[in-house]
């Protein structure tokens, strides 16, 4: 575990830069995470952000497909909103663990 200030936060990260702790998480950190892959933050990711972390809070299983049905936006649109791994890219910016569907 390491630790990294991001946005003026100082957060724990685990060996592949999820964060630890999802209480430590904020808006200006996603913003500055998802710089970090490239990307730049609409409301519609932070729409997605928003289901993972309420997600995660109520212990579901992630998966593409549930994100895909949650009426936000569907598979295809995921994947235009986080390119190269959405489940991947959206868990870390969203402050929650990798899904053990992601490699």
């Amino acid at each position: 575990m390491t630790q990294k200030t991001i946005a003026g936060t100082t957060v724990d990260l685990n060996d592949e830069g999820y964060m630890v702790d999802a209480s430590q998480w904020n808006r200006e950190i996603a913003l500055e995470l998802a710089k970090e892959e490239g990307m730049e933050l609409t409301d519609k990711h932070f729409e997605v952000l928003e289901y993972l972390r309420k997600a995660h809070a109520n212990d579901e299983t992630l998966t593409i497909r549930k994100v895909g049905k949650s009426g936000i936006t569907d598979i295809k649109g995921l994947y235009k909103l986080f390119p190269g791994g959405p489940l991947k890219f959206s868990s870390k910016i969203a402050g929650i663990p990798k899904p053990a569907s992601c490699v």
